[in-house]
């Protein structure tokens, strides 16, 4: 069974024709299928839409409400938890990767040709600021966290019960699901696709949210800020030299009239700044290292419906 998991945020523009995606998804796949939608805390109608149509629709599906905003990341997680096939999916609910890409996912994942399939972006159909943001990110993050993420970066996967397994065994908090899966390592195959342009809404993918993203995966998956920092100590002990040798021979010649001065004004500004720079780099390692040691879940669900193809009254499910 495919089951197919859809994080929904602010989509409450894209829900019939997010419903009806994936209606014509059930009735192609080929295989039994569930959709596991899960409404990361929005603050829109979402909810309220999901509750109402899933009865009526000819798929099964479970529908998960998380108590806030957790974050995509984690309500992916959660859904892939819930989810009860032998191969997965996940989807985007603006609908901007054609549903068509989780056929070919599917396809791959049933005839064991990979343990994980990551759809690769030919092109965007994108503003051009947003194509240069994209280009800048992924570019920035293929150079300092995991080189293997295609050019375009990975918002949709699918992989099968052993690599589902094994993912939600990486507890961590704070950190990027998408270096976890290439970290995991496992038989991975891409898939090519061409982005569609937004029909509903706007992305709540922000700046804030990629800087965020960003610094989460160069803390947990990279030292590099610890390499940077004693690249950085080798050039300020170098120059450093060069700037005591400077404030020697001047001394000696007596270019400096007040003996002392500025050495001491440099030095406590500039090792004052160095140590601030260090203390940042160790609070935000040691930071993270605290978070992973409170053992808190990475989402908490507020309520959870199943409804079966013609089961109009659903039922519960347990918590």
């Amino acid at each position: 069974m495919l089951s197919l998991v859809v994080p929904v945020y602010r989509n409450e523009g894209s829900i019939p024709d997010l419903l009806a995606a994936i209606a014509k998804l059930a009735q192609d796949v080929g295989m039994p299928f569930e959709a596991v939608l899960v409404v990361d805390g929005s603050p829109d109608r979402s909810y309220e839409l999901l509750r109402q149509r899933l009865p009526q629709c000819s798929f099964a599906s479970q529908l998960i409400v998380l108590s806030r905003n957790f974050g995509s990341f984690p309500a992916i997680r959660a859904g892939l938890q819930a989810g009860q096939g032998s191969i997965f999916a996940v989807m985007a609910a603006d609908l901007q990767e054609p549903p068509e890409l989780i056929l070919d996912m599917a396809r791959i994942l049933a005839a064991d040709q990979a343990d994980v399939t990551l759809g690769v972006r030919r092109q965007r159909d994108d503003p051009l600021s947003s194509r240069w943001m994209a280009a800048a990110f992924w570019g920035l993050y293929r150079r300092y966290v995991v080189p293997e993420v295609p050019p375009g970066g990975v918002d949709i996967f699918g992989c099968n019960r052993a690599f589902r397994d094994e993912l939600l065994r990486l507890g961590e908090s704070h950190s990027s699901l998408i270096a976890q899966i290439f970290w995991l390592g496992y038989r991975r195959q891409f898939v090519e696709y061409e982005r569609q342009a937004r029909q509903h809404g706007v992305s709540a993918w922000t700046l804030r949210k990629k800087i965020n993203y960003m610094m989460d995966s160069v803390f947990a998956f990279t030292d590099l800020p610890i390499r940077l920092l004693i690249r950085a100590g080798g050039l300020v002990a170098l120059g450093s030299g060069v700037f005591s040798a400077f404030v020697i021979v001047s001394r000696l010649a007596g270019w400096i009239a007040v003996p002392g001065y500025a050495m001491t004004v440099l030095a406590i500004v500039f090792f004052g700044a160095l140590n601030l720079f260090a203390l940042g780099v160790v609070g935000s390692y040691a930071w993270r290292a605290y978070e992973n040691t409170k053992s808190r879940p990475l989402h908490v669900v507020l309520r959870s419906h199943a409804w079966s193809p013609g089961d109009n009254a659903g039922h519960d499910l347990p918590r």
